[in-house]
């Protein structure tokens, strides 16, 4: 059976960890600027989640 890695040699969890990192600090400081928003909080949640799903899936190699 083939890994997710042997089937796609171009996909880099970290750069994946790395990209979502970088949209929650955007996120984080627009909410700053902006104040609270139920919008930005759930996107930031969403984030998180994923970045969760990736450790999860990589084995907490990110």
């Amino acid at each position: 059976m083939e890994t997710q890695g042997e089937r796609n040699p171009e996909s880099n969890p970290a750069k994946a960890e790395a990209h979502i990192k970088s949209a929650q600090q955007i996120l984080k400081a627009l909410q700053e600027k902006i104040g609270e928003h139920p919008e930005i909080g759930a996107a930031i949640t969403k984030l998180e989640m994923a970045l969760n799903d990736l450790a999860i899936q990589t084995g907490g190699l990110l």
